[in-house]
């Protein structure tokens, strides 16, 4: 291939739509018509001899072409950048900056609060916006569409370099039932368990967790009264029932009606969940981003 003449501005086209996957918002993101991104992946076409997208309902996919040359260009365009342009300071104590925040049920409840009082100490010109999603992979489709600038949830099954994702708190399954639950006073093997009427949390809708999968592995089912998807409606339904639910520990502990409730063990072997934080590659050098991210992050620790 003859490189002499070729034009940077194609591999900054290429990782637009690398990164947004999609004609309009890649051409919007580099600051060009819709045509001349068109007119761009053309040219890119004639010079790699390869499709490098191919349309669809969701919108562009990568051949293995493009997903080949992806993190290459891109790391090549980031080190351009930072040769040639000087990033400018960003200064959080008396920035004025809106950030967008995507966030799964938990830690709507569990890292959100001392997030936003360690905002509010640090940052007085900060507005948060914060927008709930339940799928772990909406994030993927909020960041891909602009609508949030970083999210907190479980890593998403979509592993494509354009999504980071940094683990930033971890918890474990506890079993729950009612103090007045007459299987509180008896231990928690999986016979009385199986015995029990249970609550699933499925925010995506599903008749089947984690649990249900581990007890097939089992030849073992269990049988449900309730699905429900929010997390942390679970516990006040235990503590009003004969049911029993098997939740992550802190949304039993967070909960109003904690001291109404018995806490065991799972019956079962149950590995433990990691929430991530999760972003779009195209903010990786963003300095009100970047300095976002790490207080996210360092504020997690200090729940975790």
């Amino acid at each position: 291939m003859d490189f002499h003449g070729i034009d940077l501005n194609l591999l900054v086209a290429f990782n637009a739509l690398m990164s947004e996957r999609n004609v309009t918002r890649a051409a919007t993101q580099v600051g060009v018509s819709q045509p001349a991104m068109s007119a761009a992946l053309s040219r890119l076409r004639i010079l790699l001899g390869d499709p490098l997208f191919q349309r669809s309902s969701t919108g562009l996919i990568p051949t293995p072409r493009a997903r080949d040359l992806a993190l290459p260009v891109e790391e090549a365009l980031r080190q351009i950048e930072l040769a040639m342009i000087s990033q400018p300071v960003f200064q959080p104590g008396t920035a004025s900056v809106t950030f967008k925040l995507g966030l799964q049920d938990y830690p709507t409840v569990v890292v959100l609060p001392p997030l936003i009082a360690a905002l509010e100490r640090s940052m007085p010109g900060v507005t948060l916006n914060v927008i709930a999603f339940n799928d772990r992979d909406a994030a993927v489709d909020l960041l891909d569409a602009g609508e949030i600038d970083a999210a907190i949830g479980v890593s998403p099954t979509d592993t494509d370099a354009r999504i980071r994702t940094r683990p930033l708190l971890r918890d474990e399954f506890v079993t729950i039932v009612s103090r007045d639950n007459p299987a509180a006073g008896r231990p928690m093997d999986l016979n009385s368990y199986l015995q029990l009427q249970h609550v699933l949390v499925s925010p995506e809708g599903q008749m089947h967790g984690l649990v249900d999968q581990t007890l097939a592995q089992q030849g073992k089912k269990r049988k449900l009264a309730l699905t429900l998807p929010q997390l942390f409606a679970v516990p006040a339904v235990i503590a009003r029932t004969n049911w029993v639910a098997t939740i992550l520990k802190r949304a039993a502990l967070e909960s109003q009606a904690s001291h109404r409730l018995m806490l065991f063990p799972p019956p079962m072997a149950l590995p433990e969940i990691v929430f991530h934080l999760i972003w779009h590659r195209r903010s990786d050098n963003n300095p009100a981003q970047l300095w976002f991210r790490e207080f996210i992050a360092e504020h997690s620790v200090a729940v975790d």
